[in-house]
């Protein structure tokens, strides 16, 4: 039988590559995005798209079996403090049309919401985050992402098989600007030569996963044949510094390592300093485990900076 998949924001960073992993695993992917078309690196992967705006309606004509990845809304961190009833509204309502429409319809496959780590409050000595930890509020980002889950658990409620990825960091190629990897990148390549570095706190560790072990993570949700719960973390378990990260992108690119300037403008004082995920609870229920190391991720965002993802 035929495994069938619709991924909403399929154009976008993590879409793209859920796109192809899935299509090269034999799935037929059907795409969700608000642009007219497709274009032709990503319309090879795709058994069909369809161009809507969820935060106005769920687009009719896609199969009633297939698994869902839902990838669509608002994503980065920093503007949700300028716009955060944006962020609420879009994210939310993205959630709500699909749904509904969903369980009109009698969609029979799993909808795998993807939410964010970035959820958890970062207290006490182990800064691992699980499942069972506590969250906090600490953007608007993040406050539309806690309601999106509340939202997915009242439409399992419902009937509709619903269930919750928080991925922590993903980074690599294809990235768009806005994120910590091609922002350097592009400071990097720009930068005169003995001119300082001006960035944010780089003492802050995150936990980065690869984003093609990510959408790996997102097919074993979709398709799992059994789920012991509704909530998965999707991380690597490790945790670097924004000082680590930039001395393998000066490697990747062949370029000095140079002196840097903090930015006061650029230092959010509500980051917390350590950010990792446990996701032992993903890794036990699936065959899913990071298989791409760090240095290559970096290499690999370096060579496709500024190009589509290529097969």
């Amino acid at each position: 039988m035929t495994r069938r998949l619709i991924v909403t924001g399929v154009d976008g960073f993590v879409g793209r590559h859920l796109a192809r992993t899935a299509a090269r695993a034999g799935v037929e992917v059907f795409g969700i995005s608000r642009s007219r078309t497709a274009d032709p690196v990503l319309s090879e992967h795709l058994a069909g798209y369809v161009s809507a705006d969820l935060r106005e309606l769920w687009p009719t004509g896609l199969p009633a079996d297939a698994a869902v990845v839902h990838l669509a809304g608002l994503a980065a961190v920093g503007p949700s403090f300028d716009r955060p009833q944006d962020y609420i509204t879009a994210n939310s309502a993205m959630v709500t049309n699909m749904c509904e429409a969903l369980i009109a319809r009698g969609h029979e496959g799993r909808v795998v919401g993807v939410s964010t780590g970035a959820v958890y409050a970062q207290a006490g000595d182990d800064p691992a985050r699980s499942e069972g930890d506590a969250v906090a509020f600490s953007s608007p980002y993040v406050v539309s992402k806690v309601l999106v889950e509340n939202q997915l658990s009242y439409y399992r409620g419902r009937g509709l098989q619903t269930v919750t990825a928080r991925p922590f960091n993903h980074v690599g190629p294809g990235q768009g600007p806005g994120f910590i990897v091609p922002d350097l990148l592009a400071q990097l390549r720009t930068l005169p030569p003995g001119e300082p570095l001006h960035v944010g706190n780089l003492l802050t560790r995150r936990d980065y996963t690869d984003v093609r072990d990510v959408a790996r993570a997102y097919l074993e949700l979709a398709f799992a044949e059994t789920l012991a719960h509704d909530l998965y973390n999707v991380a690597s378990g490790a945790a670097r510094s924004g000082e680590e990260v930039l001395a393998e992108l000066c490697k990747a690119a062949g370029l000095p390592l140079p002196r840097i300037e903090v930015d006061p403008a650029r230092v959010r004082a509500t980051d917390p300093l350590v950010i990792i995920g446990n996701a032992s609870r993903l890794r036990t229920e699936t065959e899913w485990a990071p298989q791409i190391p760090f240095d290559r991720t970096i290499a690999d965002a370096v060579e496709s900076a500024g190009e589509a993802v290529r097969p």
